[in-house]
């Protein structure tokens, strides 16, 4: 009788560990599926950072009176690449300024029809509105995937997992409701 009693408290400390295991492999999973669109947001933004510079040297000449706006938008994209290390609400909060800066910076452009006729302008444009629509469902996909990591380490029977092995929630990569429309880049 105590070889089966040994025997029945094995066989359920084995049975636990094995769903201990199950559990902390798809928390695993979950993180690392939200660091990979993080990662994918991180690409897109480097890449949108990448074409400002040539946007504002590709206008600068055009737009001698508005030195500012070109500051603005040079300095809003410092602050964003700066951002980059602070977490996803920092830099959520830095690029949705880098967005307005943008916005200004193509309002500012309608008045300068030379401008508007120029294709390397239109090229560069067209590529930073792509960026933008990519960066959205980058952060889209982002934010789905944080919300079943957040979930899963949430609910039992994983938040005794998650709490012993340290699994922390993550922040949403929010964008403010200004910074959730693409900018329109329409000078034809």
């Amino acid at each position: 009788m105590e070889l089966v009693t040994i025997l029945i408290v094995l066989g359920g400390v084995v049975a636990l560990a094995l769903i201990v295991v199950g559990i902390y492999n798809g928390l695993v999973q979950r993180r690392l599926r939200v660091d990979e669109a993080w990662a994918q947001i991180d690409v897109q933004l480097k890449r949108r950072w990448d074409l400002i510079p040539n946007l504002v040297a590709a206008v600068r000449g055009y737009m001698e009176h508005e030195q500012a706006v070109l500051t603005q938008v040079t300095e809003a994209r410092a602050g964003a690449v700066a951002a980059g290390a602070q977490g996803p609400a920092e830099q959520a909060q830095a690029e949705n300024g880098l967005t307005q800066t943008l916005r200004s910076l193509f309002a500012v452009m309608e008045n300068y029809p030379d401008l508007k006729a120029n294709q390397n302008v239109l090229s560069l444009q067209e590529e930073l509105s792509t960026t933008e629509n990519q960066i959205s469902f980058s952060r889209q996909h982002y934010n789905a995937s944080v919300r079943e990591y957040n979930t899963a380490i949430s609910t039992v029977p994983a938040v005794f997992v998650a709490g012993m092995f340290g699994f922390r929630a993550r922040d949403f990569f929010e964008a403010g409701d200004e910074a959730q429309q693409v900018p329109q880049v329409q000078l034809r």
